[in-house]
């Protein structure tokens, strides 16, 4: 091997290694860290549960509509 050719593998060697260090030292990070994307998506989620409830309990009335017959028809007996 010339010299040209060893120095050109000691860099890449050098580089692999730095690069696998940073590589590892970045996966640490992201372990540790929260992304704003995930609270995010959280909140969003959380406030898409609530929001489908308080819609399900405005149309579950229990027969609003039956009671509004009867209502009705109480009122038609009674007036003259």
């Amino acid at each position: 091997m010339s010299v040209s050719e060893e120095t050109r593998k000691l860099r890449d060697d050098l580089r692999s290694l730095e690069l696998r260090e940073v590589s590892a030292r970045l996966d640490q990070i992201e372990k540790a860290m929260v992304w704003p994307s995930d609270a995010a998506d959280s909140s969003a989620s959380e406030r898409h549960s609530q929001l489908m409830r308080a819609i399900f309990d405005l149309t579950d009335l229990d027969g609003l509509d039956e009671r509004i017959t009867r209502i009705e028809a109480r009122e038609r007996a009674t007036c003259p």
